[in-house]
């Protein structure tokens, strides 16, 4: 399958996927589809129809919305993803499994174009790290780390979490610790937002550390990741 094109600073048009959650970079997002309008947009994704089969997810800004019918309804920032598997059901739903790619911003919604949602986006790249800041780089990095670890110790069994790559990089770092924690979707969306990628492990870091004490002082843990289907169900917008 080949991958999307490369980014550029003109405006993109991509098909929209709006959740009740956030999606962030290099993170997999399973779906089940069973609405008409996104089996419509998962036909035309493993058609090809959709280029690169890459579609855009997007936050509702509250879970009351029912149906999207303006940017004020969505976050203004979002995360495509490429579908990487696709499994039509006997009775025309989907099973698929996407990973997340890359950030947009999102300029204009169009809701009468096409069955599902089609958006007007700029890819949103991160900030560059100075390589004088390797060294605050590092250490950062390995406090995060440490975070990362001592919430998935008291939250999931050895076998739910793992710990990123060590040479994983710094851009990504904070997304993939961040993609096996339970976070509010104001945490979520603030990483996702963030474009500056220190920055953005300081706040996963203070995160962490935070969802970490909150299990310590209430003696309970969450469901595995693997039992919360119901965050990555879209809303009902019939």
């Amino acid at each position: 399958m080949a991958e999307p094109e490369q980014e550029t600073s003109e405006t993109t048009i991509l098909p929209l996927f709006p959740l009740q959650t956030v999606l962030l970079p290099g993170t997999h997002l399973p779906l089940h589809i069973f609405e008409p309008r996104y089996r419509q947009l998962t036909a035309d994704l493993v058609s090809g129809t959709v280029p690169g089969r890459e579609f855009g997810v997007v936050a509702l800004r509250t879970p009351v919305i029912r149906e999207v019918r303006g940017l004020d309804h969505l976050h203004d920032v979002g995360c495509s993803t490429v579908l990487r598997e696709a499994k039509r059901l006997p009775d025309g739903r989907f099973d698929v499994v996407t990973t997340g790619r890359r950030r947009f911003r999102l300029r204009e919604v169009d809701c009468v174009s096409a069955p599902y949602l089609i958006g007007s986006v700029d890819w949103l790249p991160d900030d560059p790290v100075p390589p004088a800041a390797a060294d605050t780089t590092a250490r950062l990095a390995e406090v995060a780390r440490a975070a990362h670890e001592r919430y998935c110790e008291s939250a999931w069994r050895s076998d739910d979490w793992q710990r990123p790559d060590p040479g994983t990089d710094v851009a990504d770092l904070a997304y993939q610790l961040a993609a096996d924690c339970l976070l509010p979707v104001t945490d979520r969306q603030r990483l996702l937002e963030e474009t500056h990628p220190l920055r953005r492990l300081r706040i996963v870091c203070r995160l962490l550390i935070r969802e970490a004490g909150f299990l310590d002082a209430l003696g309970a843990v969450p469901l595995p990741p693997g039992e919360l289907t119901d965050l990555s169900r879209p809303a009902n917008l019939n």
